[in-house]
Protein backbone atom coordinates (compact mmCIF):
# COMPACT_ATOMS: atom_id res chain seq x y z
CA UNK A 1 0.00 0.00 0.00
CA UNK A 2 1.32 3.09 -0.92
CA UNK A 3 2.48 6.29 1.74
CA UNK A 4 -0.02 8.97 1.82
CA UNK A 5 1.07 12.02 0.52
CA UNK A 6 0.77 15.97 1.27
CA UNK A 7 1.16 16.40 -2.29
CA UNK A 8 -2.34 17.43 -2.76
CA UNK A 9 -2.48 20.39 -0.07
CA UNK A 10 0.27 22.13 -2.27
CA UNK A 11 3.91 20.02 -0.60
CA UNK A 12 6.52 18.79 -2.79
CA UNK A 13 7.73 15.35 -1.52
CA UNK A 14 11.66 17.02 -0.81
CA UNK A 15 9.59 19.06 1.41
CA UNK A 16 7.38 16.12 2.98
CA UNK A 17 10.13 14.16 3.40
CA UNK A 18 12.19 16.66 5.53
CA UNK A 19 9.10 17.65 7.87
CA UNK A 20 8.25 13.61 7.99
CA UNK A 21 12.38 13.53 9.00
CA UNK A 22 11.77 16.53 11.44
CA UNK A 23 8.65 14.48 12.97
CA UNK A 24 11.33 11.51 13.83
CA UNK A 25 14.00 13.40 15.17
CA UNK A 26 11.84 16.06 16.97
CA UNK A 27 13.91 18.77 16.62
CA UNK A 28 16.97 20.00 14.37
CA UNK A 29 19.01 22.78 13.72
CA UNK A 30 17.91 25.36 11.04
CA UNK A 31 20.79 24.10 9.03
CA UNK A 32 21.21 20.78 9.41
CA UNK A 33 17.50 20.68 8.18
CA UNK A 34 16.53 20.30 3.90
CA UNK A 35 13.76 23.23 3.35
CA UNK A 36 13.56 24.52 6.61
CA UNK A 37 12.55 28.05 5.07
CA UNK A 38 9.72 26.12 3.29
CA UNK A 39 8.43 24.07 6.36
CA UNK A 40 8.30 27.07 8.61
CA UNK A 41 6.39 28.89 5.65
CA UNK A 42 3.98 26.21 4.90
CA UNK A 43 3.00 25.99 8.65
CA UNK A 44 4.77 22.84 8.97
CA UNK A 45 7.17 23.85 11.47
CA UNK A 46 8.78 26.49 13.84
CA UNK A 47 11.79 28.00 14.35
CA UNK A 48 13.31 28.96 17.91
CA UNK A 49 14.60 32.51 18.09
CA UNK A 50 18.71 30.73 18.33
CA UNK A 51 17.22 29.06 15.41
CA UNK A 52 16.55 25.46 16.44
CA UNK A 53 13.35 24.09 14.09
CA UNK A 54 10.54 22.18 16.04
CA UNK A 55 7.32 19.93 13.96
CA UNK A 56 4.02 21.13 14.10
CA UNK A 57 1.32 18.66 15.30
CA UNK A 58 0.23 16.35 12.27
CA UNK A 59 -3.34 17.28 12.61
CA UNK A 60 -3.03 21.37 13.06
CA UNK A 61 -0.39 20.74 10.22
CA UNK A 62 -2.57 19.80 7.81
CA UNK A 63 -5.45 21.53 9.08
CA UNK A 64 -3.63 24.83 8.02
CA UNK A 65 -2.43 23.29 4.61
CA UNK A 66 -5.82 22.66 4.01
CA UNK A 67 -7.21 26.67 5.73
CA UNK A 68 -4.05 27.61 3.49
CA UNK A 69 -5.54 25.76 0.07
CA UNK A 70 -9.13 26.84 0.78
CA UNK A 71 -8.15 30.68 0.67
CA UNK A 72 -6.25 29.89 -2.26
CA UNK A 73 -9.28 28.75 -3.99
CA UNK A 74 -11.49 31.00 -2.63
CA UNK A 75 -9.50 33.74 -4.04
CA UNK A 76 -8.99 32.52 -7.18
CA UNK A 77 -13.01 31.70 -7.36
CA UNK A 78 -13.47 35.47 -5.96
CA UNK A 79 -11.47 36.87 -8.75
CA UNK A 80 -12.98 34.52 -11.82
CA UNK A 81 -16.45 35.96 -10.79
CA UNK A 82 -15.63 39.34 -10.47
CA UNK A 83 -13.93 39.27 -14.04
CA UNK A 84 -16.59 37.69 -15.37
CA UNK A 85 -19.15 40.16 -14.27
CA UNK A 86 -21.74 37.32 -13.11
CA UNK A 87 -23.14 39.24 -10.35
CA UNK A 88 -23.48 42.74 -12.14
CA UNK A 89 -25.58 40.32 -14.69
CA UNK A 90 -27.58 38.90 -12.14
CA UNK A 91 -28.01 42.30 -10.54
CA UNK A 92 -29.43 44.04 -13.47
CA UNK A 93 -32.54 41.32 -14.00
CA UNK A 94 -33.07 42.14 -10.64
CA UNK A 95 -32.93 46.05 -11.17
CA UNK A 96 -34.97 46.08 -14.38
CA UNK A 97 -38.25 44.72 -12.54
CA UNK A 98 -37.21 47.26 -9.37
CA UNK A 99 -37.06 50.04 -11.97
CA UNK A 100 -40.33 49.41 -13.86
CA UNK A 101 -42.44 50.21 -10.45
CA UNK A 102 -40.13 52.68 -9.08
CA UNK A 103 -40.48 56.18 -9.55
CA UNK A 104 -37.60 58.31 -11.27
CA UNK A 105 -37.29 60.17 -8.05
CA UNK A 106 -37.08 57.20 -5.95
CA UNK A 107 -36.04 58.28 -2.27
CA UNK A 108 -32.53 58.47 -1.15
CA UNK A 109 -33.38 56.17 1.50
CA UNK A 110 -34.96 52.63 0.76
CA UNK A 111 -36.36 50.75 3.62
CA UNK A 112 -35.63 47.29 3.91
CA UNK A 113 -38.37 44.82 5.71
CA UNK A 114 -37.74 41.62 7.66
CA UNK A 115 -34.95 39.94 8.55
CA UNK A 116 -34.38 37.60 6.18
CA UNK A 117 -34.17 40.99 3.32
CA UNK A 118 -31.99 42.69 5.67
CA UNK A 119 -29.65 39.96 5.97
CA UNK A 120 -29.45 39.57 1.82
CA UNK A 121 -28.83 43.25 1.48
CA UNK A 122 -25.77 42.64 3.91
CA UNK A 123 -24.42 39.75 1.99
CA UNK A 124 -24.90 41.87 -0.76
CA UNK A 125 -23.04 44.64 0.45
CA UNK A 126 -19.81 43.29 1.74
CA UNK A 127 -19.97 40.93 -1.65
CA UNK A 128 -19.18 43.87 -3.33
CA UNK A 129 -17.18 45.70 -0.31
CA UNK A 130 -13.66 46.65 -1.61
CA UNK A 131 -11.54 49.08 0.61
CA UNK A 132 -13.44 49.18 3.93
CA UNK A 133 -16.21 48.10 5.85
CA UNK A 134 -17.31 50.33 9.29
CA UNK A 135 -19.60 48.33 11.64
CA UNK A 136 -21.26 48.74 15.55
CA UNK A 137 -23.06 46.37 17.57
CA UNK A 138 -24.34 48.55 20.52
CA UNK A 139 -25.67 45.28 22.47
CA UNK A 140 -22.05 43.64 22.09
CA UNK A 141 -23.28 40.52 21.97
CA UNK A 142 -23.15 38.04 19.59
CA UNK A 143 -25.40 34.67 19.77
CA UNK A 144 -23.86 31.34 18.34
CA UNK A 145 -26.17 31.58 15.55
CA UNK A 146 -24.66 35.47 14.99
CA UNK A 147 -21.64 34.08 14.41
CA UNK A 148 -22.45 31.77 11.93
CA UNK A 149 -23.96 33.61 9.78
CA UNK A 150 -21.17 36.26 10.17
CA UNK A 151 -18.23 33.86 9.57
CA UNK A 152 -18.39 33.65 6.16
CA UNK A 153 -19.18 37.19 5.27
CA UNK A 154 -16.10 38.68 7.84
CA UNK A 155 -13.79 36.21 6.62
CA UNK A 156 -14.34 36.50 2.63
CA UNK A 157 -14.24 40.64 3.56
CA UNK A 158 -11.06 40.09 5.27
CA UNK A 159 -9.04 37.54 2.81
CA UNK A 160 -9.69 40.30 0.17
CA UNK A 161 -7.54 42.29 2.05
CA UNK A 162 -10.79 44.96 2.78
CA UNK A 163 -10.23 46.84 6.34
CA UNK A 164 -12.35 45.83 8.66
CA UNK A 165 -13.28 47.70 12.10
CA UNK A 166 -15.57 46.80 14.43
CA UNK A 167 -16.69 48.74 17.46
CA UNK A 168 -18.47 46.46 20.17
CA UNK A 169 -19.92 47.34 23.33
CA UNK A 170 -18.12 46.37 26.43
CA UNK A 171 -20.78 43.64 27.22
CA UNK A 172 -18.83 41.70 24.74
CA UNK A 173 -15.95 41.07 26.81
CA UNK A 174 -17.90 39.02 29.66
CA UNK A 175 -19.58 36.50 26.66
CA UNK A 176 -17.42 33.98 25.92
CA UNK A 177 -19.08 33.63 22.79
CA UNK A 178 -18.71 37.17 21.27
CA UNK A 179 -15.26 37.15 22.85
CA UNK A 180 -13.55 34.04 21.49
CA UNK A 181 -15.02 35.41 17.80
CA UNK A 182 -13.89 38.44 17.82
CA UNK A 183 -10.48 37.52 18.57
CA UNK A 184 -10.98 35.02 15.80
CA UNK A 185 -11.39 38.03 13.66
CA UNK A 186 -8.68 40.04 15.07
CA UNK A 187 -6.29 36.61 14.41
CA UNK A 188 -7.42 37.76 10.62
CA UNK A 189 -6.65 41.30 10.36
CA UNK A 190 -9.72 43.08 12.03
CA UNK A 191 -9.50 45.81 13.67
CA UNK A 192 -11.66 45.63 16.79
CA UNK A 193 -12.26 48.50 19.73
CA UNK A 194 -14.50 48.21 22.81
CA UNK A 195 -16.72 51.17 23.73
CA UNK A 196 -17.96 52.01 26.87
CA UNK A 197 -20.20 54.93 25.74
CA UNK A 198 -23.69 54.12 23.91
CA UNK A 199 -23.41 53.36 20.38
CA UNK A 200 -25.59 53.76 17.50
CA UNK A 201 -25.80 50.67 15.13
CA UNK A 202 -24.25 50.76 11.88
CA UNK A 203 -22.65 48.93 8.73
CA UNK A 204 -20.79 51.08 6.19
CA UNK A 205 -19.12 50.17 3.35
CA UNK A 206 -16.66 51.70 0.93
CA UNK A 207 -18.03 55.42 2.68
CA UNK A 208 -20.65 54.58 -0.61
CA UNK A 209 -23.84 52.60 1.37
CA UNK A 210 -24.55 52.57 5.09
CA UNK A 211 -27.69 50.14 6.87
CA UNK A 212 -29.22 51.33 9.93
CA UNK A 213 -31.92 50.33 11.50
CA UNK A 214 -35.53 51.47 11.29
CA UNK A 215 -36.10 51.29 14.65
CA UNK A 216 -32.67 50.90 16.82
CA UNK A 217 -34.31 49.20 20.08
CA UNK A 218 -35.82 46.43 17.88
CA UNK A 219 -33.86 45.68 14.21
CA UNK A 220 -36.58 42.44 13.50
CA UNK A 221 -38.23 46.15 12.38
CA UNK A 222 -35.78 45.90 9.54
CA UNK A 223 -33.17 48.62 7.85
CA UNK A 224 -32.98 51.73 6.00
CA UNK A 225 -30.17 51.37 3.14
CA UNK A 226 -28.90 54.76 1.62
CA UNK A 227 -26.25 55.76 -1.26
CA UNK A 228 -26.98 58.99 -0.67
CA UNK A 229 -23.37 60.61 -0.42
CA UNK A 230 -24.10 63.52 2.39
CA UNK A 231 -25.75 61.16 4.29
CA UNK A 232 -23.15 58.24 3.90
CA UNK A 233 -20.84 61.32 5.00
CA UNK A 234 -22.48 62.09 8.04
CA UNK A 235 -22.82 58.41 9.39
CA UNK A 236 -18.79 57.59 8.71
CA UNK A 237 -18.48 61.24 10.92
CA UNK A 238 -20.32 59.90 13.60
CA UNK A 239 -18.32 56.45 13.69
CA UNK A 240 -14.91 58.19 13.54
CA UNK A 241 -15.98 59.79 17.03
CA UNK A 242 -17.10 56.61 18.01
CA UNK A 243 -14.31 54.80 17.25
CA UNK A 244 -11.90 57.67 18.74
CA UNK A 245 -13.60 57.25 22.11
CA UNK A 246 -13.33 53.65 22.31
CA UNK A 247 -10.50 50.87 23.68
CA UNK A 248 -8.37 48.74 21.47
CA UNK A 249 -9.43 45.22 22.26
CA UNK A 250 -7.40 43.23 25.26
CA UNK A 251 -5.42 40.44 23.95
CA UNK A 252 -5.81 37.48 26.46
CA UNK A 253 -2.72 38.40 28.51
CA UNK A 254 -3.94 42.36 28.85
CA UNK A 255 -7.99 41.85 29.80
CA UNK A 256 -9.41 44.70 30.33
CA UNK A 257 -11.64 44.97 33.42
CA UNK A 258 -15.47 44.37 33.15
CA UNK A 259 -18.13 46.52 33.88
CA UNK A 260 -18.31 45.52 37.74
CA UNK A 261 -15.00 45.50 38.14
CA UNK A 262 -14.52 49.09 36.65
CA UNK A 263 -17.51 49.90 39.19
CA UNK A 264 -14.96 48.69 41.85
CA UNK A 265 -12.27 51.00 41.09
CA UNK A 266 -14.66 54.02 41.06
CA UNK A 267 -15.84 53.59 44.63
CA UNK A 268 -12.08 52.87 45.60
CA UNK A 269 -11.77 56.29 45.38
CA UNK A 270 -15.40 57.65 46.16
CA UNK A 271 -16.59 55.33 48.79
CA UNK A 272 -15.24 56.18 52.38
CA UNK A 273 -15.48 52.44 53.36
CA UNK A 274 -15.23 49.02 51.70
CA UNK A 275 -19.07 48.68 53.36
CA UNK A 276 -20.22 51.66 51.87
CA UNK A 277 -18.57 50.33 48.23
CA UNK A 278 -20.36 46.93 48.49
CA UNK A 279 -23.67 48.34 49.59
CA UNK A 280 -23.58 50.89 46.62
CA UNK A 281 -22.46 47.50 44.81
CA UNK A 282 -24.78 45.43 45.58
CA UNK A 283 -22.40 43.26 46.36
CA UNK A 284 -21.17 41.49 49.65
CA UNK A 285 -18.30 42.97 51.38
CA UNK A 286 -16.24 39.59 51.11
CA UNK A 287 -16.55 39.94 47.37
CA UNK A 288 -15.73 43.32 47.05
CA UNK A 289 -12.69 43.13 48.85
CA UNK A 290 -11.42 40.10 46.79
CA UNK A 291 -12.30 42.44 43.66
CA UNK A 292 -10.21 45.10 45.33
CA UNK A 293 -7.47 42.97 46.19
CA UNK A 294 -7.49 40.89 42.43
CA UNK A 295 -7.06 44.99 40.37
CA UNK A 296 -4.54 45.78 42.73
CA UNK A 297 -2.28 42.77 42.00
CA UNK A 298 -3.16 43.49 37.94
CA UNK A 299 -2.45 47.14 38.71
CA UNK A 300 0.80 46.84 40.79
CA UNK A 301 -0.50 48.84 43.09
CA UNK A 302 0.45 49.16 47.05
CA UNK A 303 -2.25 51.47 47.87
CA UNK A 304 -5.85 51.93 46.41
CA UNK A 305 -5.01 55.98 45.89
CA UNK A 306 -2.35 54.47 43.58
CA UNK A 307 -4.47 51.70 41.86
CA UNK A 308 -6.92 54.67 40.94
CA UNK A 309 -4.07 56.60 39.52
CA UNK A 310 -2.83 53.57 37.43
CA UNK A 311 -6.30 52.85 36.08
CA UNK A 312 -6.60 56.28 34.89
CA UNK A 313 -3.25 55.81 32.86
CA UNK A 314 -4.51 52.11 31.80
CA UNK A 315 -7.73 53.76 30.64
CA UNK A 316 -9.33 51.66 32.74
CA UNK A 317 -11.65 54.48 33.85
Amino acid sequence: MATPSLEFLGVTGDEESSYRRLLRQGTAAGQECEHSDRLTALGLATRTPSGVLHPVAPARAVEGLIQAQLARLHEQLDQLVQADGIVDSLLKEREAAVMSTVAEDAPAVQQIVGMEAVRAVIDELTFFTRTENLTTNPVGLLSPESVTFSRPLDFRVLRRGVRMRTLMASPALECPTTLAYLRELSAMGAEIRISYEPLERMIICDRLAALTPVDPSDTSKGALLTREPGLVATLVALFERMWAAAKQLPTPDNELPSVLERKVLQTMYTADKDESGARELGISIRTYRKYVASLMVRLGATNRFQAALLAREHGWL
